[in-house]
């Protein structure tokens, strides 16, 4: 988990947070992922029910096994 440091400020009424660039960078690699995560997750529940073979199987049948 990323640890942050923000710095809250306000103007006209609307609140603000500042991280420090860094900080930044970490929070928006972590939303990638989560989200390549979220996506592998879909493509996996969408071919639950295709057919498979084991992957031995699958060398010998490609001959690398």
């Amino acid at each position: 988990m990323v640890e942050l440091h923000p710095e809250m400020l306000s103007k006209d009424g609307k609140k603000f947070v500042v991280l420090p660039h860094e900080e930044f960078e970490a929070i928006q690699e972590e939303l990638e992922q989560l989200e390549d995560f979220r996506q592998l997750e879909e493509s996996i529940a969408a071919e639950k029910d295709t057919p498979s073979i084991p992957w031995a199987e699958a060398k010998k049948r490609l001959g690398l096994a």
